[in-house]
């Protein structure tokens, strides 16, 4: 777990699980999921027991809007108080919404799970799907979250479209980091190369990475359009490279930074 928020006054820190954003569920459920698994990480730390409902009211006095007031808040696919945007959803708020829930009804009812309605609902789904275990003990209710989320795949029917968007999500939060040690190494040590003569062993002692990461991001550098590796004239597949054999890194940097996010890092 790690602590994303702080509450002000003498009340416990908000805590959010690692694993949400790589795991998808957040391209599922409806907002409320995201208050709702922070709620339930908060929940989980020690010196805590007690019910969400009885969390809700030591953190916000009863009311927590992210949620819709508390656990009886109605479950909505967007923030009624966002500005709308009508170039990426023309059909408006209400038709958006009224598909969502038809997709969400559809993909729950032909798993066998009840459609929930509110916050509190999705929280005994949560501990149906395994995302939480709530545990009564002599001293309370205790809660607690696995280290790894089951995946929105291993338990809902996800169409096509939906599924591809969940493995790309994942891939790049995997390869992401992996990507900038890379980078950077080649940036600010080599000084932007157009191409680099080089082995996975060589990068993986230079990034401080594992051969295996540092294949990953090739990987993900080939697959994206912003680099190519060569042996001799060929081409060669990055995910079979050999740690040892050099290749030729060739970096199309003009497209790396065109369709790359720069994020500046202070020391």
């Amino acid at each position: 777990m790690t602590e994303k928020a702080s509450v002000p006054g003498p009340r416990r820190d908000l805590a959010m699980h690692n694993d949400w954003w790589v795991s998808g569920w957040e391209q599922v459920l409806p907002r409320q999921g995201f208050p709702l698994t922070m709620l339930i990480g908060t929940a989980c730390q020690p010196g805590f027991t007690g019910s969400l409902d009885d969390l809700v009211h030591e953190i916000f006095d009863g009311h927590w809007d992210m949620i819709g007031g508390d656990l009886d808040g109605s479950l909505t696919f967007s923030w009624a108080d966002e500005e709308w945007d009508y170039e990426e959803a023309p059909e408006g708020r209400e038709a958006c919404e009224a598909a969502c829930w038809e997709r969400f009804t559809a993909m729950l009812t032909t798993a066998g799970f009840p459609v929930p309605t509110t916050v509190r609902d999705l929280s005994e789904l949560y501990l149906t799907w395994g995302l939480a275990r709530r545990e009564e003990t002599p001293d309370g209710t205790r809660w607690s979250m696995p280290t790894v989320l089951p995946l929105p795949g291993d338990l809902l029917p996800l169409d096509p479209e939906l599924a591809k968007r969940l493995d790309s999500i994942r891939w790049t939060m995997r390869t992401g980091p992996l990507v900038d040690t890379l980078i950077d190494h080649l940036v600010d040590v080599l000084g932007e190369p157009a191409e680099t003569l080089t082995s996975l062993d060589r990068l993986a002692a230079a990034t401080g990475q594992d051969v295996d990461d540092v294949r990953l991001a090739l990987a993900e550098l080939v697959e994206s359009g912003d680099a190519r590796v060569q042996r001799g004239e060929e081409p060669a597949d990055a995910e079979r490279l050999e740690a040892h054999r050099r290749f030729r890194l060739v970096m199309d940097w003009e497209h790396f930074h065109e369709h790359r996010i720069q994020v500046s890092r202070g020391d």
